[in-house]
């Protein structure tokens, strides 16, 4: 079973895409900042991050550029899920080692679609 882990600090947000996850077979885990975020990642090794920038503590792009830096999750496919929808922002999140780089509001099938891409298209993990 595929394992993603979902930040953001907006609960709505969290629940809706933790119920959307979970109903199409992924092991899902919460983290409500970049910090919790980190410390998930670090224990759990989700192959999916669904991943928001603006954060109270540690923002998206560091969780990101952390992740990428660590030698046993640097294979993790991170998905930005943000607000943030210039084209700087949406470059700054791919240059840090995203995979995709979806603009709130998004579709959640659109969002499935890709996470299911992003599997097909990943090499045998674990």
């Amino acid at each position: 079973m595929v394992k993603i882990l979902i930040v953001d600090d907006e609960p709505a947000i969290l629940m809706s895409l933790e119920f959307l996850m979970k109903k199409n077979n992924y092991h899902v885990f919460i983290a409500r900042n970049g910090a919790e975020a980190l410390e998930i990642a670090k224990k759990e090794q989700p192959q999916v991050v669904l991943l928001d920038i603006m954060m109270p503590d540690v923002d998206g792009y560091e969780v990101c550029r952390q992740i990428k830096s660590d030698p046993i999750l640097k294979e993790t496919k991170i998905v930005f899920l943000s607000a943030k929808s210039k084209d700087a922002d949406i470059a700054k999140g791919l240059e840090t080692g995203a995979s995709l780089y979806l603009t709130k509001p998004f579709s959640t099938r659109d969002l499935l679609n890709k996470v299911k891409s992003l599997m097909e298209n990943q090499g045998p993990h674990e």
